[in-house]
C-alpha cells in the first residue's frame, strides 16, 4: 500500500486482523486506529487535525544517517531546540478527497534538504496538499504528497520521499491486483555543461501485479527530459509506452531507469527485492564505450514474532548511478535526489521493534553504511577517465557504524519521541586513518487535537 493511503482500504484490512491472537495492548491498537479512520456520517465529511511540537536534536537532517556525507558534506552542527506545529485538514464529498495539511517547523532553516526561506525566525511548507478521485478501476491525482516506489522497510530506487514532497499528476487505472500508475512533474531547472539553463521534467510510471498467493511483482520505468525550452513531449507523458523506446522511435534524448520490485511471504516472512538500470554499456567499439555501469539493488527481509517485529535488508547504490554526461539530466529535485539522496554507497541496516506496552514501542537498530568519494551532484567523469573510474566505492571509503535505539509513548492527545545512538566513523572525510566517535540523538513532544463534523 502506497500513499496517498486509501481509507477504506486501510478499515478493511484492520478489520480482517485476527484479534484473538493479538495482546491486550495490540488490540487496543487496533481498536484505535479504527476508530482514528472511521466516518459515521454519510455524505460531505470534514476532518480538522492540530497539532504543535517541541523537540531537541544533535543534527537538523531528518536521517541522521545522512550526517558526514553528501556534496557539500553535511554536518551536524550544534544542538538546538525546534518548535512546530500545524493544521491538518481533511475534506471528503463521496469518491472525491481534499487535503491540505499547511504547518511550520524551525528545523526546516537548518535542513539542507530543505529548498525554501530560511531567513526568518521560523520556515513552513505544505506536507501535502492534494484533490484525489477514486473510482471502482482507478484514481486521478494532483498535487503534493510524499510517495515511495518499492519495499516500505527502505526508500524506493526511483521515487521516494527523500526530496520533501513536490506537486505532481498521478494517475492510476486497473484493479488492486493488476494496475498501472502514472505520475509526472516539472523539476528545477539547471545549467548543461554550456552554462545554458535546462526545462526539466520526471516520468515515471509503473505496473504492479498481484497474482493470486503473496506475491507482488512491479515493474517500473523513469525518465528524466531536459533542453533548453524543452517542454513535456506527449509521447513521454503517455504511461502505456517505454520512454526508452521513445527516445529512439522520436529521435529525442532522454536519461531513462529501468527497475523492478519483488515481494513474497513464505513462512510468516516476507522477502523482498528491488533492482535498478540506469545505465549499461552493451558495444565495446570505442572509447567512450568503456563507461562503467550505473545501477543500485536492495534485498531484504522482515517479520515478526510474538510483539516484537524485525527488518533487515542490503542496499546499494554504484558511483555513477543518477547521473549522466549531461548534468541537467541528474535524477534530483533542488540537489536532494528523487530516489536514493546518495550514491557510490552500500549499507546494511538490522532493525528491531517491540510493542512493550499499550502505546509504547521500542525500536533498537544497528546500521554499517560504506560511503564512496562518489556523489551524483558531482560532475560525469570524462570519457578519457571511463577505464580508471570504479564502478563501486570511489576513493577512500568512510564507514560509519550507527547503534541506536528509540522509544515512542503515543496516546490520543499527545506523543513523546526519543532516538539516541552512537556513530563510529572510520576514514572520515574521506581521508585515511582519521577517525569520529558522535553521539547522535532527538526527543520530541507533540500535542494533537482533532476536530469533525458533516460538512453544510
Amino acid at each position: 500500500m502506497t500513499r496517498p493511503f486509501d481509507r477504506a482500504a486501510l478499515v478493511r484490512a484492520l478489520q480482517a486482523v485476527d484479534t484473538t491472537a493479538l495482546s491486550r495492548g495490540e488490540r487496543r491498537a487496533v481498536r484505535v486506529a479504527l476508530a482514528d479512520l472511521d466516518v459515521r456520517e454519510r455524505g460531505a465529511f470534514g476532518r480538522l487535525n492540530g497539532h504543535v511540537g517541541l523537540a531537541a536534536a544533535t543534527y537538523p537532517e531528518r536521517d541522521p544517517l545522512e550526517l558526514d556525507r553528501g556534496v557539500p558534506v553535511r554536518r551536524p552542527g550544534k544542538s538546538r531546540g525546534f518548535v512546530s506545529g500545524g493544521l491538518d485538514l481533511t475534506l471528503l464529498y463521496g469518491p472525491i478527497t481534499i487535503v491540505t495539511h499547511p504547518y511550520f517547523d524551525t528545523r526546516l532553516k537548518y535542513d539542507p534538504d530543505y529548498e525554501g526561506k530560511k531567513d526568518r525566525i521560523i520556515a513552513g511548507r505544505n506536507a501535502e496538499a492534494y484533490v484525489r478521485a477514486v473510482w471502482r478501476y482507478g484514481e486521478v491525482f494532483f498535487g503534493s504528497v510524499d510517495r515511495n516506489w518499492g519495499p516500505p522497510a527502505a526508500q524506493g530506487l526511483l521515487v521516494s520521499p527523500a526530496p520533501y514532497g513536490y506537486d505532481h499528476f498521478a494517475v492510476t487505472i486497473g484493479t488492486p491486483s493488476f494496475h498501472i500508475e502514472g505520475l509526472l512533474t516539472q523539476l528545477d531547472d539547471l545549467n548543461d555543461t554550456s552554462g545554458t539553463p535546462n526545462h526539466r521534467y520526471f516520468v515515471a510510471h509503473r505496473l504492479v501485479i498481484r497474482p493470486p498467493g503473496r506475491t507482488t511483482l512491479v515493474l517500473w520505468e523513469g525518465n528524466v527530459l531536459a533542453g533548453p525550452a524543452r517542454q513535456l513531449e506527449p509521447w513521454y507523458a503517455n504511461i502505456f509506452t517505454l520512454g526508452l523506446l521513445q527516445q529512439y522511435d522520436q529521435n529525442s534524448r532522454t536519461n531513462s531507469l529501468l527497475g523492478f520490485d519483488l515481494q513474497t511471504r513464505v513462512a510468516g516472512v516476507t522477502a523482498f527485492g528491488s533492482f535498478l538500470l540506469d545505465d549499461i554499456q552493451i558495444d565495446k567499439k570505442t572509447a567512450a564505450d568503456s563507461e562503467p555501469p550505473s545501477y543500485g539493488f536492495t534485498l531484504g527481509a522482515q517479520g515478526g514474532v510474538g510483539r516484537a517485529g524485525w527488518s533487515a535488508f542490503y542496499t546499494r547504490v554504484v558511483n555513477l548511478t543518477y547521473r549522466t554526461p549531461s548534468p541537467p539530466e541528474a535524477v534530483m529535485r533542488s540537489g536532494v535526489g528523487l530516489g536514493r539522496n546518495f550514491s557510490d554507497y552500500d549499507q546494511l541496516i538490522v532493525r528491531g521493534s517491540w510493542y512493550a506496552a499499550p502505546g509504547v514501542l521500542l525500536s533498537p537498530e544497528a546500521t554499517l553504511l560504506r560511503q564512496g568519494a562518489g556523489d551524483f551532484r558531482l560532475p560525469y567523469p570524462p570519457v578519457t577517465a571511463y577505464d580508471t573510474t570504479p564502478t563501486f566505492l570511489a576513493g577512500v571509503v568512510q564507514r560509519t557504524l550507527r547503534l541506536a535505539a528509540a522509544a515512542e509513548l503515543a496516546r490520543s492527545r499527545y506523543s513523546v519521541s526519543a532516538e539516541a545512538g552512537v556513530h563510529f566513523v572510520r576514514n572520515a572525510g574521506h581521508v585515511t586513518g582519521a577517525s569520529e566517535s558522535r553521539f547522535v540523538g532527538r526527543i520530541a513532544v507533540t500535542y494533537r487535537l482533532r476536530r469533525e463534523s458533516v460538512l453544510p
